[in-house]
């Protein structure tokens, strides 16, 4: 199985124009895609950004020449009408022909609750996922559409700006109901760990086939001790469980959240190294769960040392 290895552009950590200018250098340093979150708030102050991911894309399709792009992930439930973000990324996808891929999900509380709305079920949040993924896909048809449905109304939309072929839709799970929605309902997968059992729920409910996409976080520093550091400063909320990631509502409540938690304990979560071996080994993990695209996410400031270190040392070798 072929492995691409790709960039993550981190919303919740970089402003706009760095993130431009992050993927241009990805591009160059030989990374074949990237993603970029798709975040209202960050989750801690200490990340200190979150633009408008659909600008970004816009300056992303004309910085860029070959690298793909696609959102890991986009909410389309609440925050976002389905109908909008099917406006999006159309166009996005008109400017970056054949390189760019809708990556959607389910949501976080964090994100979704600044309109105000309630804040649905697990079970309930599946169910929208799924009648807005319909939406979008009868709106990229290009014809007049209207939707009577449990959670979505559209009143006689049409989109005139179209690409030639309608983008990807890859959809975001981390346990049972969310892959099997991802096999029946999408194109591909998204996943932030190398859970094996995942991409098989996935293939068995229709993903065979389709492409599988896994999240690294890793923190690459001159020494561990650093990355150690920088890891426990910005990503925290790595080590939160139990559903925390969705539920909690604010920054301030989720370092609330995160107060106790260690700098040991992110360190086991997130690969603090800079050890080209250990960076492989964890790239090899995805592969050996089942994963054929791996996209890694560097926590902090130093992304050209990060870029620069794969470049030489670990993309020629995967």
């Amino acid at each position: 199985m072929t492995t691409r290895i790709g960039y993550a552009l981190s919303s919740e950590e970089h402003g706009p124009q760095a993130l431009v200018a992050n993927a241009v250098r990805a591009e160059r340093a030989g990374f074949a895609f990237a993603t970029i979150s798709d975040h209202f708030h960050p989750w801690i102050d200490a990340q200190g950004q979150s633009p408008f991911v659909w600008t970004v894309l816009g300056a992303l399709a004309q910085a860029t020449e070959r690298l793909e792009l696609g959102t890991t992930v986009t909410c389309p439930i609440i925050r976002t009408h389905p109908v909008i973000v099917a406006h999006a990324a159309a166009t996005v996808a008109a400017m970056m022909p054949g390189r760019f891929f809708l990556g959607l999900g389910a949501g976080e509380n964090l994100n979704e609750h600044v309109t105000g709305e309630w804040w649905p079920t697990s079970g309930q949040r599946l169910e929208m996922l799924e009648e807005a993924v319909t939406v979008i896909r009868e709106c990229w048809k290009g014809e007049l559409t209207s939707h009577r449905g449990t959670y979505y109304t559209v009143d006689q939309a049409r989109l005139y700006t179209l690409p030639d072929t309608p983008p990807p839709i890859h959809l975001a799970a981390s346990a049972e109901h969310a892959a099997a929605l991802a096999g029946r309902a999408g194109d591909g997968l998204v996943s932030t760990s190398p859970d094996g059992d995942v991409v098989k729920q996935f293939a068995s409910a229709g993903g065979r086939g389709k492409p599988r996409y896994g999240g690294l976080t890793v923190c690459w520093a001159a020494t561990d001790a650093e990355a150690r550091a920088t890891a426990h400063r910005i990503w925290p909320q790595t080590c939160l469980s139990g559903g925390l990631t969705w539920e909690v509502k604010t920054p301030n409540l989720f370092e609330a959240a995160c107060e106790h938690v260690r700098e040991e304990d992110v360190a086991k979560e997130v690969l603090c190294s800079a050890d080209p071996a250990e960076h492989r080994a964890r790239i090899d993990e995805y592969v050996a769960a089942g994963f054929d695209h791996v996209y890694v996410h560097q926590i902090g400031q130093d992304q050209e040392g990060f870029i620069a270190f794969y470049e030489r040392e670990v993309l020629p070798n995967v």
